[in-house]
């Protein structure tokens, strides 16, 4: 009688340990995909606040001109792609498009303006602009790193068993448009 009660304790234990091992995997698996989640609504967050700095720039460049409305037009619905981009790949595609529109908008208003370049609200907006861009390219390489982290457990042994059990997919990283490759001209 008392070493079938040793076997059952055994057997209770290694469940146990199995149970536990499990739900950390588990619990892992969803703290690293969270943190995916996290990182890419930062990405998004840094894309909006450089398009809510849009509005500035154009009021403070409509005292200074009749500005081109085409160029306009393109930085407007730039912005507004940004606004509706859901993944990561859309995010990639709003951003090089508003990137973009807003190269093509300033050349043509510095070049018929060279005004403005001293005005010190358009110097000021174009110094937030540029520490906008630096926190996009670290949120974006963070949240690459955090999606290497992840893909990475997802496909190991025994998490993968686990991963694919529960659905857990393989994030895609944040890849810039191939236009990104070329260094925009710009000239003040």
């Amino acid at each position: 009688m008392k070493k079938s009660w040793i076997i059952l304790i055994a057997v209770i234990a290694v469940v146990g340990i199995l149970i536990g091992s499990f739900v950390g995997t588990y619990n892992g698996l969803v703290e690293l995909e969270a943190n995916v989640e996290g990182k890419q609504a930062e990405i998004q967050t840094q894309l909006q606040r450089r398009a809510d700095l849009i509005p500035n720039f154009v009021a403070t460049v409509k005292g200074y001109s009749d500005y081109e409305q085409s160029t306009l037009q393109a930085v407007t619905e730039a912005r507004a792609a940004v606004a509706a981009a859901d993944t990561p790949e859309e995010q990639a595609g709003a951003s090089a498009q508003l990137d973009s529109a807003i190269d093509i908008w300033v050349n043509a208003v510095t070049e018929a303006y060279p005004d403005l370049k001293a005005n010190t609200q358009y110097i000021a907006l174009q110094d937030e602009l540029a520490g906008t861009e630096n926190r996009i390219a670290t949120a974006r390489r963070d949240y690459n790193e955090a999606v290497t982290d992840y893909n990475k457990s997802i496909r190991k042994f025994p998490r993968s068993l686990l991963a694919g059990m529960f659905g857990f997919e393989r994030a895609e990283l944040f890849e810039a448009d191939d236009d990104a490759q070329h260094v925009p001209e710009v000239s003040f």
